[in-house]
Formats: structure tokens, C-alpha cells, sequence
């Protein structure tokens, strides 16, 4: 960089995302959900920064995953925070704006199978490569 330069701005928002991304996945593995996947949304959609799918073994974690998280975003992040599908709990969509969380009972998920539509990067003309981080 040269001398005169102005130093590069660090994004406050960038770094937020960053701290709610981070917090979702350590909540998520506290709770022992199942499959954790990201998946960065960062140039591909404006909808979020990452999108993060995960599974429960029954309705009840599922339910308990979602409520225990949305607590942790709102306290550790002072952040409110979307919620859909709590009540049946099969899928449980956590609008947190810069991430979006998908909670699965296992057989939903794979009906589903948000991973395959939302996981890919174009490689070359023909090519697709998923791209996909799991925990």
C-alpha cells in the first residue's frame, strides 16, 4: 500500500455479520444439532451474508434449538430476530437478517434439500462445484 494511502475501512457491518454468524454456529453445536451447514451467501444474494441448515433429531429440539438461539442473539447481540414454523417445528426459519438459519427434522431436510439449491458456484462454463462449510 503505498505511503499517503488512506488505511482500508474495516465494515462495522461486515464484522457484525461476522459475530451473529459465529454465534449461530456455537449455539447450534451447544445444542447438538445435526449436519451443521453454512453456506455463504456474500455475492451470490442479497437476502443474507450466510445461510446456515441445520437438523434436529425430533420437533422438540428443533423447537428448543431455535427458541434457545433466538434468546442468545437477542441477549449476547441485542438483536430481534424473525421466526417461522415454531409451533409444528419440522422447519424453523430464523430471519436474523444477515443470516438466515434453517432448522430441519431430519426427513423434512431432505425433502427439501435447501444444501443442493443454494450450495453451488459456478467453476466454469458447464462446471458446478458445491460449496458448502460443515461443523
Amino acid at each position: 500500500m503505498p505511503r499517503n494511502a488512506p488505511a482500508p475501512l474495516i465494515d462495522g457491518a461486515d464484522e457484525q455479520a461476522e459475530a451473529l454468524h459465529a454465534l449461530v454456529l456455537r449455539s447450534l453445536d451447544d445444542d447438538q444439532a445435526l449436519e451443521i451447514v453454512s453456506i455463504p451467501l456474500s455475492g451470490k444474494s442479497n437476502i443474507a451474508d450466510y445461510m446456515v441448515i441445520a437438523s434436529g433429531r425430533s420437533t422438540r429440539q428443533v423447537a428448543s434449538m431455535a427458541q434457545k438461539l433466538t434468546e442468545r442473539i437477542k441477549r449476547e447481540l441485542g438483536r430481534n430476530v424473525r421466526v417461522e414454523g415454531l409451533p409444528v417445528a419440522d422447519w424453523v426459519l430464523i430471519d436474523a437478517d444477515d443470516v438466515i438459519v434453517h432448522l430441519f427434522r431430519p426427513e423434512v431436510r431432505s425433502f427439501y434439500n435447501l444444501e443442493r439449491m443454494w450450495a453451488f458456484e459456478e467453476r466454469g462454463p458447464d462446471e458446478r462445484t458445491p460449496v458448502v462449510a460443515t461443523r
